[in-house]
């Protein structure tokens, strides 16, 4: 496994290993990884010749009272973990390479970005985006792949795609889960014993959302209420929404009569989850 820190060299690394007819899978994170980044970077190391991890704490997607300072940063320990799984290459600029002290441009994130998250925490998905459509133009690949625990920046990253005409195409990957449920995320580590159990209401939520539409019910505002009952019962500290969503345009519905999305968004003590489950009525 090849580390490189140089952007000019991971761009010459891999586009000749490119031209040299090599199938590329990219698998951007910002560390702290646990199984869910790991599974990403193993699908990639299966359906392609080389696997490339990007490890890199994005700064422009934090805004000024978020956890970037302390987000949790555990290089040692990844770089063993992707070697164990075969990762062939793994990019870990340095924050001052990746933004000069001159940069001044950014990518307007797509409609899809508006509500929910991009409401929530403004200028979070222009720095998504832009980290994303970097990280495209240094390492060449042809696929990337991005986990569905964070749904909404799936469809950003893949409108982006769409609307700029990146020949690159983009995998979802299911969600990978503790065995009780709970999504995996950089973040659970902050949880207490307490918070840990409490956290537990986002996915009873959609575990609730998902059984009513199992049963023929349809009608989103009776969905979202008994989301909202399940997470109080947790009880979560504070619910950002709980909402059912078209699976494409991220806007709300009245009812469910086809494929749609249940998302979370909570704060469990000083920690902000989120979370999604997919709902299809029966046939």
């Amino acid at each position: 496994m090849k580390v490189i820190h140089d952007l000019n060299e991971i761009f010459a690394q891999i586009d000749f290993v490119r031209r040299d007819g090599k199938k590329i899978g990219l698998v951007p994170t910002m560390g702290a990884l646990h199984a869910g980044h790991l599974s990403l970077a193993s699908k990639a190391k299966q359906e392609c010749d080389i696997a490339v991890t990007t490890i890199f704490v994005n700064p422009t997607q934090f805004g000024p009272n978020e956890d970037l300072a302390k987000y949790p940063r555990t290089l040692e320990q990844d770089l063993d973990s992707l070697a164990k799984m075969g990762c062939d290459y793994v990019f870990v600029p340095a924050s001052d390479r990746v933004y000069s002290p001159t940069h001044s441009t950014f990518v307007t994130p797509p409609r899809v970005a508006t509500r929910w998250e991009g409401a929530i925490r403004p200028g979070h998905y222009q720095g998504v985006a832009t980290i994303v459509l970097k990280l495209f133009q240094l390492i060449p690949a042809h696929v990337a792949y991005f986990g569905l625990k964070d749904y909404q920046q799936v469809r950003v990253i893949q409108s982006m795609v769409d609307d700029l005409n990146i020949p690159i195409r983009i995998e979802p990957c299911e969600t990978v889960r503790e065995a009780d449920g709970l999504a995996m995320s950089s973040r659970n580590r902050y949880l207490s014993p307490d918070e840990r159990q409490r956290a537990l209401g986002l996915w009873n939520a959609l575990s609730a959302a998902h059984g009513m539409v199992h049963a023929g019910q349809c009608d989103v505002a009776g969905i979202e209420s008994a989301m909202k009952s399940q997470l109080e019962k947790a009880p979560v500290d504070r619910i950002d929404y709980a909402a059912v969503v078209h699976p494409e345009t991220m806007e709300p519905i009245e009812r469910v009569d086809d494929l749609a999305v249940a998302i979370i968004a909570a704060r469990v003590g000083n920690t902000r989850l989120i979370d999604n489950r997919i709902l299809l009525p029966p046939s």
